[in-house]
């Protein structure tokens, strides 16, 4: 069984992200760029499928420039087999991405498709849904565990009343929680390795595939500062002080 993984190029997560001047988008300039974390967790997942016999190959695939290479290592260093760049100058929006993806699922006929849940940089949460709309395949979204008998998937996915098991049959499509697995560190030899291992360089022409944005950022700006809270020395002051001013008694 094939698993593809869909990984993105992101701000890393401990940087504190810097906007223009002028509000048009984000300051990209000598900032640390790194994995998405929860593309690395769908990594993990693959990998642990394929080391329990569950899956026999594991294909990492990145969409965007020439540095979205970066993360396809760090993906081959974690233990995927190879590794595909989907390469464009363009902004890499849900829709687009997820009929790049699908062309890329007809062209390698995983049985499964695994993708984090969302990007940390902008935080749309629709590539996999889109995808499995496209493919018409079952999904299982924001899902914390995961377990394949045979051609069956069983899923335990977060909901806001709790917990909810999902079993489908594959092919599918599966995003993937923070509670799912805990990625492992890329040690030094497989981080050589990874360097080794085949990673294939296409266009998005080859595929045809429109990149054409159809979303437009108009402006970004940070959020306003929270003002400074008060003390109040008794109860019936803070009344009071709802009464007047927030009005809510």
């Amino acid at each position: 069984m094939k698993v593809l993984v869909a990984v993105k190029r992101v701000i890393d997560y401990s940087v504190k992200v810097r906007l223009k001047r002028d509000g048009s988008g984000i300051d990209f300039s000598g900032v640390k760029m790194s994995l998405n974390p929860f593309d690395e967790i769908a990594v993990e997942e693959a990998v642990r499928l394929k080391e329990r016999g569950a899956a026999s190959e594991v294909i990492v695939v990145s969409i965007g420039e020439k540095a979205c290479q970066e993360p396809l290592r760090s993906a081959l260093a974690l233990g995927a087999d190879r590794g595909v760049h989907v390469e464009t100058p363009l902004e890499t929006q849900p829709l687009a991405v997820a009929k790049t993806l699908k062309k890329l699922v007809e062209r390698e006929n995983p049985q499964l498709v695994i993708l984090g849940k969302q990007a940390i940089d902008d935080d749309c949460n629709q590539t996999g849904q889109m995808l499995a709309a496209l493919l018409n395949w079952p999904q299982g979204t924001f899902v914390s565990k995961l377990d394949i008998n045979k051609d069956k998937l069983q899923v335990v996915r977060e909901v806001d009343g709790g917990l909810e098991t999902l079993e489908m049959t594959l092919p599918a499509i599966v995003t993937t929680d923070l509670r799912l697995n805990e990625p492992r560190y890329a040690t030094l030899p497989n981080i050589m390795k990874a360097k080794q291992k085949p990673l294939e360089e296409i266009s998005v022409e080859s595929l045809g595939v429109d990149f054409t944005p159809h979303l437009i950022t108009l402006s970004i700006e940070e959020p306003s500062k929270r003002k400074a809270g008060i003390k109040l020395e008794s109860v019936d002051a803070l009344l009071e002080k709802l009464q007047k001013e927030a009005k809510v008694l």
